[in-house]
């Protein structure tokens, strides 16, 4: 009964998910990725040392992918990044590789949960904007904490006003003891956030309907009718569904797969913006693709989605030398059924929720508020906090 969860790769030098062992320098085999993935079931997508989740080189269509992003060096400083690592370094690239490999041995040495962590050294849970504590000592709440160097080497500088106070980890289990929290990690009914306390549900099947997620029973309906974030949805026609009983002949009658989404604001943080669905997913050809799709969101009587799919900015709130912000826009809840449009049958896929928050004061906002004092202009003072599910995978 052991598992490890490996740190946020985006300082990893291309070794978190690069593909060849890091012992031997050999090519994946059978075996190797069969004991990745049972020992690894969980990735750290998000934490002080920059978010993890995509990076807006690898993502270009992506317009909330340059999130607290870290990509100057290696963890040494002694390599510059190039794109080339990139592509081993992040979640949704990982996750997009790991479909290949699926296709190769059988097994994904990729299919892993999402979570959220601090790496601060400084014994403090819960990191968050309004009581950031910094990574460790050197950088706790001082007026020079946000120009002191993070880091300082000659193929550049990351700044102290960069550290970023995520994150945490949100885990679905039937009671609150060491057993079921374990057991819920190891099947990878998790969430990660960047901080904030929002409540992230997600289940996938051949069966939901519109409204479902209306209903006082949603969650019973989620588990009865379909697999939970970290599952595998399997095609239809082979037998009943290997997890939760749905019957084959029921599935056989949908096109394609179909979410129940819903997600609740942290009480004491910022309305919701907007849910987000990622797909990944390999082509017959072997190639490998992404897509967001926003599927439920706030204001929507106001904001409606044009041609594209896209939807207009919430809005900001923020009086940042206040560091304060009304709830006056955005939604406390949002809740959907989406289907998934473009579906392919034949195609391996994964699909995952991005929850986005409305505008907020960062950090560096509440510092510069509580020291009297004025940052340089390159210095952020809001964020958009977020949510990132785990997967759930699609296998034909």
């Amino acid at each position: 009964q052991v598992l490890a969860i490996p740190h946020n790769g985006n300082w990893g030098s291309m070794l978190m998910f690069d593909d060849v062992t890091f012992a031997t320098k050999k090519k994946f085999s059978k075996s190797y990725v069969e004991s990745r993935i049972r020992w690894e079931p969980l990735y750290e997508t998000t934490q002080i040392k920059g978010d993890g989740e995509t990076h807006p080189i690898l993502s270009p269509d992506d317009e909330f992918a340059d999130y607290e992003t870290w990509d100057i060096g290696n963890l040494a400083y002694t390599t510059k990044v190039t794109k080339e690592m990139l592509t081993h370094q992040y979640t949704r690239a990982a996750l997009k590789t790991g479909l290949s490999y699926k296709d190769e041995f059988g097994t994904n040495p990729f299919q892993f949960g999402l979570v959220g962590a601090g790496d601060s050294h400084t014994s403090l849970p819960g990191q968050e904007e309004d009581n950031y504590f910094g990574k460790h000592s050197s950088s706790e709440p001082d007026p020079e904490r946000w120009k002191t160097p993070f880091r300082v080497a000659d193929i550049g500088t990351q700044e102290g006003w960069s550290e970023v106070a995520s994150g945490i980890t949100g885990i679905w289990a039937t009671e609150n003891t060491r057993t079921e929290l374990f057991d819920s990690m190891k099947r990878k009914e998790v969430y990660a956030t960047t901080g904030t306390r929002i409540t992230v549900r997600m289940f996938g099947g051949w069966d939901f309907q519109p409204g479902d997620d209306l209903r006082s029973d949603y969650v019973e309906l989620g588990y009865s009718k379909g697999v939970p974030m970290g599952g595998e949805l399997h095609y239809p026609g082979a037998g009943d569904h290997p997890y939760w009983g749905i019957a084959a002949e029921v599935a056989e009658q949908s096109k394609s797969p179909s979410f129940l989404v819903a997600v609740m604001k942290d009480p004491i943080k910022g309305n919701l913006d907007r849910v987000q669905m990622i797909k990944g997913w390999r082509d017959k050809s072997g190639q490998l693709h992404e897509k967001v799709y926003n599927i439920a969101w706030g204001d929507a009587e106001i904001r409606p989605m044009d041609a594209d799919g896209k939807i207009p900015p919430v809005g900001n709130t923020v009086d940042i030398p206040d560091a304060s912000w009304t709830n006056s826009i955005g939604d406390v809840q949002l809740s959907t059924v989406w289907q998934d449009p473009d579906f392919d049958s034949s195609e391996h896929a994964f699909y995952y929720v991005r929850v986005l928050e409305i505008p907020t004061p960062r950090w560096t906002a509440y510092d510069a508020k509580r020291f009297d004092i004025i940052m340089g202009k390159e210095v952020p003072m809001t964020n958009q906090e977020r949510a990132y599910s785990s997967p759930i995978w699609y296998i034909p």
